[in-house]
């Protein structure tokens, strides 16, 4: 029943339990997280297979019972339902995974048309984005903000975590959230009650624990200045805030939230050695002509994703014809639904290209 690949990863994980009982191996956390991860991403395969052998043991011994005594045919049947829906779980789980499923993210929201409102709606989306990573018991850190005059952001750059090794991690669930999302509403700016539409933009990368770009000092710009808060006013009295500038792409990062310029520093190296990992897949992808929607694709702020319809309390993703009218809901943190059928469509998608490829 066992294709080539399903028995190599069952050897791996059967490896990875063995590795994992080592207590040696928990003395180096780095590591043990990177197999703990892994080891979740294959228990789903390895259950799913010890429940389909045992279900279709039991089918053959209650099909054998039912050719002796009838009464044992409806066991059969619901058996024989068992085993159907075993096998198209294995299929879905035997899918080519997204690398970067279990990896944190770096998220940027950045105010666009619309000026205050704009920058009051990228307020919303982070807040909404802090409650919905707090729901999950994830760790979200401001790295960096530049906050407008009437309390929203003109731009603010957010690390969010997970505290285990999870198979499916902070990017596996938000990694479909980069884009345009676009506001319809009255702005506390309007006097005469008119509904304006105005947008803000969410670019979303994962933050690997192994990075693989490296990063030449020669071709960085580093400036350092006080942190500011709110309008602007410097919140200490030392140049901790680092900005790093990738002179070759112009890419450019600022961290100000640590509490030394050392650690403001590497914070932001860090960061851009992500975005220049996933900046290289993109072009890769790009190259390879892959038409299918992937992770690299959710960092093209260009694509309009989602709107955000306040007097209807409606809630639209145009990728998937999502709709819902718990707008507010949502803007609390409640994204599961919208998140859901985002995953439901990648899944669909990659089955039926898993089916085309096997043709």
């Amino acid at each position: 029943m066992e294709s080539e690949t399903l028995r190599g990863l069952l050897d791996e994980y059967a490896e990875l339990e063995e590795q994992l009982a080592d207590p040696a191996v928990h003395a180096d956390q780095a590591r043990a997280r990177k197999l703990g991860r892994r080891y979740s991403e294959l228990s789903p395969v390895a259950k799913t297979v010890d429940e389909l052998e045992t279900t279709r043991s039991d089918l053959v011994t209650a099909r054998e019972l039912a050719a002796e005594d009838a009464s044992f045919a409806e066991e059969a049947d619901r058996l024989a339902e068992r085993v159907s829906a075993l096998e198209a779980k294995l299929a879905e789980l035997l899918l080519p995974r997204d690398p970067y499923d279990g990896s944190d993210v770096v998220m940027e929201i950045k105010s666009g048309e619309g000026g205050e409102e704009s920058a009051l709606f990228a307020g919303d989306l982070l807040r909404m984005y802090l409650r919905f990573a707090e729901r999950q018991g994830w760790t979200a850190e401001i790295l960096d903000a530049t906050p407008s005059d009437l309390g929203g952001y003109k731009d603010v750059t957010v690390s969010v975590k997970s505290k285990g090794a999870e198979a499916e991690g902070v990017w596996a669930r938000l990694k479909f959230e980069g884009g345009v999302h676009r506001v319809q509403r009255v702005p506390a700016t309007e006097s005469q009650g008119r509904i304006h539409t105005s947008a803000a933009g969410v670019l979303i990368y994962p933050e690997p624990e192994e990075i693989e770009v490296e990063v030449d000092p020669n071709d960085l710009r580093i400036d350092v200045f006080r942190s500011s808060g709110p309008g602007g006013q410097s919140v200490n009295t030392t140049d901790s805030a680092v900005r790093v500038t990738h002179l070759p792409t112009g890419i450019v990062v600022s961290c100000q939230n640590e509490k030394s310029q050392i650690q403001n520093r590497a914070r932001a190296i860090q960061v851009l050695q992500a975005r220049l990992q996933a900046l290289a897949e993109e072009e890769a992808a790009a190259k390879a002509a892959d038409a299918r929607r992937s992770q690299v694709r959710t960092v093209d702020r260009s694509e309009r994703v989602r709107t955000y319809n306040f007097p209807e309390n409606r809630i639209s993703d145009h990728r998937v014809n999502y709709k819902a009218y718990n707008l507010d809901q949502v803007l609390d943190g409640e994204l599961s639904g919208v998140l859901e059928a985002l995953l439901a469509a990648d899944r669909e998608e990659r089955m039926a290209e898993a089916q085309v490829s096997g043709d």
